[in-house]
């Protein structure tokens, strides 16, 4: 390569851009994603890219791929199939610490492998705080491990992050510009950049389990859903427990009863559903009928329901088989509602109005002039200003929330879930990934063909598919798109690389030339985020590997995966995410974050390097 290539006006202009572009971002007095539409237009007002290709970005490979996975993410979140897995992740672990850390972080590392990072983070925010109500792990010693698990999973394939996405069209789009007699630039395989990421995956959970977690704080945190937490509700109205499931026996007194008069007995538990034949109902009517087989889903401390199995001769089961769906947090929960003085409630009681027939509610407790009644609490007549505590299924809260006798004070899922369209959205979801593996088929078209498979049948409908795409993240990526091209294309990034080159020892070798631009990506992604790193730096590394004679693939793809590499600050989305219910610290994000880093740099390269 040519390393005195003239500074011409057109290069000064793009590096001009991009010195605009990290100011405006460090000072953050426009949104992102306008600084980069700004750019773009700019770009096209100056002729740098053709006015034609201005606006290619938003149909880029990448920018589909990029909407793909965000409505892929939303479709098994739909399913509750992350609230499965926090539950299985809760019974693996048996309490110990440090198995559920490992557990949790190596589960959520793989699911980011498929998944955009911010989508999987968000995901994992009420299974974290899930499990810190449940175990006792505070929040900051969960969250960082969780979301560096989560960074560090995504490079296990070429769709778990966005720079990672963004390579290949850099690479392509490369190819225009390389030297004669240059090889061209292949994209890289859905898979291929699977060792690294289990080698980046590992360095994390080892990190954390000997290292890490110990130079974290202990504090409490804010918590990511405290009025959601079964502590929140255990410490404010005594109400504990899980949920098991009673199969009452031929032998049971409770054969004939109704449902009224068994939740009427001494010490009897929470029942808050049965399933009589093939019919399973939550927030079951008073006079529903108890046979012979009958299944009741009963909620409260172990040993208080294994005395009321006991006494009245029924099957205990801590494992819900019959109730898995009913009971899925995605799908149901307690929560808390007020009698406003305009309700047509005040005066009358639970069993007067039929909660759990009308409304499917089922009361578990009242809040009277911070008094908690739980005793006979379905005859208590209401009064203006009681706070109720709901056990229901989120829809029947939502639907009793439009009318004007309760509201709703409670955070809880609004959309829809569909939890028995679990196995219909794994299966497409499968078969995207397989369509991926094939060179046939773009990666963009292999995870559309997951997002129409998801929307035919039912998973995610049309409107909840939008709602799902950041369309922060698409503006951002699709307007700097262009960016990345004129790097290249003008020559900007060879004029760089070539000068860069002149300036070290003759004989540098490859992987120092490798350490030192995934030190400076890392660098720049703390000012531009990960995605402006990449744009700005893939075509650098490739006129670098040029210039010294490298391999142009592996130079990028380091570029790539370190341009992810930012465990210290909120720049990175991902950790801006838990850093608030974490209560961490910019100091403590440094100081564990940073040797993190460090460490993420050093097995990159290493690792490139070996399976390249």
């Amino acid at each position: 390569m040519d390393t005195a290539l003239t500074l011409t006006t057109d290069m000064k202009l793009v590096l001009g851009l991009v010195v605009f572009t990290m100011v405006m971002f460090v000072f953050e007095r426009v949104r992102a994603d306008v600084v980069a539409l700004v750019v773009l237009v700019l770009l096209g007002l100056s002729g740098l890219v053709a006015p034609e290709a201005i606006f290619n970005g938003f149909s880029s490979n990448a920018v589909m791929s990029i909407i793909a996975t965000m409505i892929l993410g939303a479709g098994l979140d739909r399913t509750g199939a992350l609230n499965r897995l926090a539950a299985w992740l809760l019974r693996r672990s048996h309490g110990v610490e440090e198995r559920l850390l490992m557990l949790t972080g190596a589960v959520a590392g793989l699911n980011s492998s498929v998944m955009q990072n911010p989508a999987v983070m968000a995901l994992y925010l009420p299974v974290a705080s899930r499990i810190s109500s449940r175990t006792g792990l505070t929040l900051p010693r969960l969250l960082l491990p969780l979301a560096t698990a989560i960074v560090m999973g995504g490079s296990l394939t070429m769709v778990g992050t966005s720079p990672l996405i963004l390579l290949n069209d850099l690479l392509l789009a490369a190819n225009s510009n390389l030297p004669s007699g240059a090889a061209s630039l292949v994209p890289l395989q859905m898979f291929a950049t699977l060792p690294i990421g289990l080698a980046l995956l590992a360095t994390s959970l080892l990190y954390f389990r000997f290292f890490g977690n110990k130079r974290l704080h202990e504090g409490v945190g804010k918590g990511a859903t405290p009025a959601r937490t079964q502590s929140y509700f255990a410490n404010a109205y005594g109400i504990e427990g899980d949920v098991y499931e009673l199969t009452v026996t031929a032998d049971s007194p409770l054969v004939g009863m109704s449902l009224g008069e068994a939740e009427s007995l001494h010490e009897a538990p929470l029942i808050l559903a049965i399933r009589t034949q093939d019919d399973a109902r939550l927030s079951p009517s008073a006079d529903s009928r108890i046979w012979v087989g009958s299944v009741l889903g009963a909620m409260g401390p172990k040993r208080q329901v294994a005395d009321f199995a006991q006494n009245q001769m029924l099957r205990m089961s801590s494992r819900l088989r019959v109730f898995g769906d009913l009971f899925n947090p995605s799908r149901a929960g307690i929560s808390e509602a007020v009698v406003p003085a305009t309700s047509k409630f005040i005066g009358k009681t639970a069993r007067d109005l039929h909660l759990r027939k009308v409304l499917g509610l089922s009361l578990l407790a009242v809040n009277r002039d911070k008094k908690v009644v739980r005793e006979d609490v379905r005859n208590l007549p209401l009064r203006a200003g009681d706070m109720l505590v709901l056990h229901s299924i989120w829809t029947n809260l939502a639907d009793a929330s439009k009318g004007k006798d309760l509201v709703v004070v409670t955070d809880y899922p609004k959309g829809e879930q569909r939890p028995h369209k679990l196995k219909v959205a794994l299966g497409i979801f499968a078969l995207a990934m397989l369509l991926a593996l094939s060179s046939r088929l773009p990666v963009s078209v292999a995870l559309m063909t997951g997002v129409a498979g998801m929307l035919l049948t039912g998973v995610i409908h049309i409107d909840e598919a939008y709602a799902a795409i950041s369309w922060k993240t698409v503006f951002l990526m699709a307007c700097l798109i262009p960016l990345g091209w004129a790097m290249d294309s003008s020559g900007a990034a060879a004029w760089v690389a070539g000068h860069s080159i002149e300036r070290l020892p003759d004989g540098t070798p490859a992987w120092l030339l490798q350490l030192l631009l995934g030190l400076l990506t890392t660098a720049f992604s703390l000012v531009i985020g990960h995605v402006g790193a990449a744009i700005v730096m893939v075509p650098l590394a490739i006129n670098v590997a040029l210039a010294a004679g490298g391999n142009p693939t592996v130079f990028a793809l380091v570029v790539a995966l370190s341009a992810s590499n930012n465990f210290m600050t909120a720049s990175n989305p991902v950790i801006s995410m838990v850093t608030g219910p974490a209560g961490y610290t910019s100091k403590e994000l440094w100081r564990v974050g940073g040797p993190l880093s460090l460490a993420y740099t050093g097995i990159a390269v290493l690792m490139v390097n070996l399976v390249f």
